[in-house]
């Protein structure tokens, strides 16, 4: 299948286990490592129906998952990146902002991605090399100074030894640009960015499954993605930073976040 193909494959399913959120019933929350780190067996249930569609296309898909014990290798040829439910606490507290999220990669390279959020039925596509979308129609980034930015922000909830360090650079955003926002969702974060709701998205500390789609929808709607010391992020798993904008903002970011030489 071409990365077009895969993008709009992804989409359909997201829009076929959005019905299992939107219906859901008795939601109850488990904790993985801590009471805010959370799992729902709706999470499970939109994994297991997003890997059945995806294997349905294309047999020889492997998967890198955030609800799975095992996670197959991210360098393989045809490798699928899920988060089922981004903005589980949101889900389960009935603060309607989440999203189903989706990435295809080949060989460590994203390709196609689809974010689908089905409070607003708002669904975000992308192809590399082709452009970021919303609902079919072309969006791009604010390309303007952090001073005239909206900033998104995460707090690494997770991570309890980054609570201060995330509220201060929140305060310094806060200072710095129009104002914040915090909604609970990377994904949809990434998204608004690409859309040119907001200027900037910065966290401390997020997984792959948490930025692989925006990620790739953020740099085709011609806006960046990098750690906080300018590196490309990582694509290996493991935690990182992250600033993700116009090149403007994010460099006036850099510019007041990494420590002077």
């Amino acid at each position: 299948m071409e990365p077009y193909e895969i993008a709009a494959m992804l989409a359909s399913a997201e829009r076929e286990a959005a019905e299992l959120i939107m219906h859901a019933g008795s939601i109850i929350a488990e904790d993985k490592s801590g009471h805010r780190d959370v799992v729902t067996e709706y999470d499970r249930k939109v994994q297991l129906l997003m890997e059945k569609r995806i294997r349905e296309a294309m047999p020889e898909a492997t998967f890198f998952c955030e609800e799975m014990n095992e996670r197959d290798d991210l360098h393989a040829e045809n490798v699928f990146i899920i988060d089922p439910i981004d903005g589980t606490m949101n889900f389960v507290k009935g603060f309607n902002h989440s999203c189903i999220s989706a990435a295809y990669a080949s060989r460590g390279r994203v390709l196609a991605a689809a974010v689908y959020n089905p409070y607003v039925d708002e669904l975000f596509t992308a192809v590399k090399g082709a452009g970021a979308f919303l609902n079919g129609r072309p969006i791009r980034v604010e390309e303007a100074p952090l001073s005239e930015c909206i900033v998104c922000c995460g707090t690494a909830p997770y991570v309890p030894e980054l609570t201060e360090r995330s509220f201060d650079i929140m305060c310094r955003c806060c200072k710095a640009g129009l104002d914040i926002r915090r909604e609970g969702s990377a994904e949809l974060d990434l998204c608004s960015v690409a859309a040119g709701r907001a200027g900037l998205f910065v966290e401390l500390s997020l997984s792959l499954w948490d930025y692989a789609a925006g990620m790739l929808i953020v740099s085709e709607a011609g806006g960046i993605c990098l750690t906080e010391d300018g590196g490309e992020l990582p694509f290996t798993g493991e935690k990182t930073t992250i600033a993700a904008g116009g090149r403007r903002a994010v460099s006036d970011y850099l510019n007041f976040v990494r420590p002077k030489a």
